[in-house]
């Protein structure tokens, strides 16, 4: 059995894919091939690992955002990693539809998923799809209002360059909002999660989906990213400012913010 600590050290993120190191540049395409096989169950994948709380974390993320309900001129939000659009679509409809979004993702079963949603929730107009990679966002400076990005990050191989592409694209005023799952911080609980997630996700997304490999490396995942002091510090590098963190179920998940100011 793999060995279940980690020392969430960032430098290792560009070359660990789940405790397995690979060789520089390798990632992404690992990466991709677990959201092609996972796409279609993404919720239920997210649903294995939260135990359905990342429903209400999403919420919660859209509700610290709080999109305006009315604006004088267009709000967008650039949502990155949401291929099948679960965070633009609560955006758009807690903002009454003053909101517009832009999803982002590297992966283009993901977009597919997110196309299909959009235009079934009557959300083609205020949803824009994108094909591209965090790292080198295709768009200009100063071009949105807030950046979100839910349970993505973590599959970035290079998270800092990410962020000063966050940074970049935001215009001044603009808020960065990142929910991921981090590191656990109440006693005994962190030993019951690592027990569910390392035992029974993986068996749990065999019997549904027929693989349990992708799940293994999404679990595997969640050890190697940085715990929730450390990614504040890599928020702040990146040029953010009045950066703070919430845990979400004691730590299972945080919300990390941050401004451009």
């Amino acid at each position: 059995m793999a060995q279940r600590t980690s020392t969430r050290d960032p430098q290792d993120m560009p070359t660990s894919f789940g405790f397995a190191t690979v060789a520089q540049g390798e990632k992404q395409a690992l990466v991709d091939d677990v959201f092609h096989k996972v796409a279609s169950r993404y919720d239920l994948m997210n649903d294995l690992m939260s135990g359905g709380m990342h429903r209400l974390w999403k919420d919660a993320m859209v509700s610290t955002l709080a999109p305006p309900r009315s604006a004088v001129r267009p709000w967008i939000v650039l949502d990155v990693a949401g291929g099948t659009g679960d965070i633009a679509t609560r955006i758009v409809e807690r903002s009454g539809g003053t909101a517009k979004a832009v999803v982002l993702d590297i992966n283009g079963s993901m977009l597919a998923v997110g196309r299909d949603r959009a235009a079934k929730a009557g959300h083609a107009d205020a949803i824009r799809f994108t094909q591209g990679n965090a790292e080198t966002l295709p768009f200009p400076d100063r071009s949105f209002d807030a950046y979100t990005i839910a349970f993505g990050i973590r599959n970035v191989p290079d998270i800092p360059r990410a962020l000063r592409e966050a940074h970049r694209v935001l215009k001044r005023g603009g808020r960065f909002l990142c929910l991921e799952f981090s590191e656990v911080d109440v006693p005994m609980l962190d030993r019951v999660y690592d027990a569910f997630s390392f035992n029974a996700i993986p068996a749990i997304g065999q019997a549904v989906t027929g693989d349990g490999e992708p799940y293994r490396y999404l679990v595997e995942s969640i050890r190697k990213f940085p715990n929730q002091a450390r990614f504040a510090e890599m928020i702040r590098e990146a040029g953010f400012e009045r950066v703070t963190w919430r845990n979400y179920s004691g730590g299972i998940a945080a919300l990390h913010s941050g401004w451009k100011l």
